[in-house]
């Protein structure tokens, strides 16, 4: 890993390069915290949506919930998309895209789009109106963030808790570098990118003694963000046999974007 002038680890140009329409070569900054040759699953899943958004969406058509099935370790490699449309329709649109490996099947997203209009509605924002105001950040990501790829490759700013102790908590993130190389981000790969955090950032146990691993990612969103930063608010619960659940909302200076979900295997190691 090369390093900048300050000492600070040198990142690469995007978590993903374009090799041509379909294939994808992956950077360092997809590597994720339990196997540097494994990924995070927050940028394959923004990969996966932002295939959808390009190749079966339209003027006027917004994808409102995206829900992927992570079928085991994506590899830090060369990746191929294929999209196809399940649904198609004037005003709802369900979509599939899959994400292969030496062609094999890792990961698989389907994405809602519904129609939507022009003007603004008239009921938007919250009930009482104007979003309230977010915590005001605090310039520290934690150490455990910094010791890999991805974690490197996210500014993170602690409004609750703290990334390097358990229970719930709460950042604003911002990619530093763009999903592909080259290409500007959208407001839905934004939040794609770092919406997989959840379950590290309220992570409630030991993660020497536990793994907590999460077999999907399921965002419902009612808007995409506008601006480069979202704010994330999340916990995790346990049943007691092995099952977890964490819960995120996703927000901006304007309020709510999306909820999150992750199902999680709990097991403890050894």
């Amino acid at each position: 890993m090369t390093s900048t002038a300050d000492g600070a680890p040198q990142l690469p140009e995007g978590f993903y390069v374009r090799r041509s329409q379909d294939v994808y070569g992956s950077t360092s900054a997809v590597q994720g915290p339990w196997d540097p040759g494994s990924q995070h699953g927050g940028p394959p899943s923004a990969l996966l949506a932002s295939a959808i958004e390009e190749r079966t969406g339209r003027p006027g058509l917004r994808i409102v919930r995206v829900s992927v099935d992570f079928l085991g370790p994506i590899p830090v490699g060369e990746l191929s998309v294929a999209v196809r449309v399940l649904r198609p329709g004037r005003r709802v649109q369900l979509a599939e895209a899959e994400l292969a490996h030496d062609g094999k099947v890792v990961a698989v997203a389907r994405a809602w789009q519904h129609a939507v209009d022009a003007a603004p509605d008239a009921a938007a924002g919250t009930p009482d109106g104007a979003a309230p105001p977010l915590p005001a950040p605090v310039p520290d990501g934690g150490a455990m963030m910094s010791a890999f790829g991805y974690g490197r490759a996210i500014e993170w700013r602690t409004t609750a808790g703290s990334a390097d102790e358990p229970g719930p908590g709460a950042v604003w993130a911002r990619p530093r570098v763009p999903l592909i190389a080259g290409t500007a981000m959208t407001g839905l790969q934004r939040a794609l990118v770092v919406a997989d955090s959840a379950n590290g950032i309220s992570l409630s146990l030991p993660l020497d003694r536990f793994l907590s691993m999460p077999t999907s990612l399921n965002v419902g969103f009612l808007r995409h963000p506008a601006g480069p930063w979202v704010h994330m608010d999340a916990r995790t619960d346990f049943s007691g046999d092995g099952v977890g659940l964490t819960r995120a909302e996703l927000a901006d200076d304007s309020g709510l974007l999306a909820v999150v979900s992750q199902p999680l295997l709990i097991a403890a190691r050894g």
